[in-house]
């Protein structure tokens, strides 16, 4: 009588991970060991007081200032607790919503004070995007609707606006402009772009006609060849 083995008793085999996913995950272990900026924790749901999750606080706290750009406290605490404002669902502050809307921030990386709130702007703008989002995809009514998509479409228009201002902001203002060579050849279109022409081959070189020889000053001219003269005809005369 054979026993039956159980299926919890049967090891599985060892997942092999392939190439492809080996690079994402070296990717994500060195994503992490740039950016080691520390979650952040929230003991009372009901006061606006964030923690951070890390072992050493005054470590933890260097590298968030870090992330956000900024050496000045008050400048971070304020920031955080406008973060804390901003993502809270009703009453109770929203860890998950902070710590989100905090990543946005420092996913954007910001250099300074400025760039740290222009990226607090846009996380805050996403949130609510995607807050008209979801009403938009829910609402029962016409009148509804429109409000819903009204809202969201200014949204979107702001964040791409914020966008083209960070850029505008980290460069400078400058804006690069390229002038590319044109050629338009004779019947054709006009083209635009880095234009490589083949060298043309040359025709072999034909004789010179030679240049006609003048003629000598004794030589009589050469009739010209044209009407046939007329013949004289005689004028009558009236007698005295």
């Amino acid at each position: 009588m054979t026993k039956k083995t159980s299926g919890q008793n049967v090891a599985k085999p060892e997942y092999e991970a392939t190439s492809r996913e080996r690079a994402a995950m070296a990717k994500f272990l060195d994503e992490r060991v740039a950016n080691p900026a520390p979650r952040l924790k929230v003991p009372n749901k009901n006061v606006v007081r964030v923690s951070l999750d890390h072992p050493d606080e005054a470590v933890g706290l260097a590298l968030l200032m870090e992330a956000f750009g900024t050496a000045n406290l008050d400048f971070l605490n304020g920031l955080l607790d406008q973060l804390a404002n901003a993502g809270t669902r009703g009453r109770e502050i929203d860890e998950r919503g902070l710590n989100f809307m905090a990543s946005v921030v420092k996913g954007v990386k910001p250099r300074d004070q400025v760039e740290a709130m222009l990226a607090a702007q846009m996380a805050a703008v996403h949130m609510a995007t995607m807050t008209f989002a979801r009403r938009l995809a829910h609402v029962d009514n016409i009148p509804r609707q429109d409000s819903a998509e009204r809202a969201f479409n200014k949204l979107t228009r702001t964040f791409a606006t914020q966008m083209e201002a960070l850029k505008r902001y980290r460069t400078g203002g400058e804006q690069k402009v390229t002038v590319r060579h044109v050629s338009v050849s004779e019947g054709g279109q006009a083209i635009v772009g880095n234009v490589t022409q083949a060298p043309r081959e040359t025709a072999p070189d034909k004789a010179a006609a030679p240049t006609p020889a003048l003629a000598h000053s004794q030589t009589p001219a050469m009739a010209v060849v044209g009407e046939p003269a007329r013949a004289a005809v005689p004028i009558a005369r009236k007698r005295k």
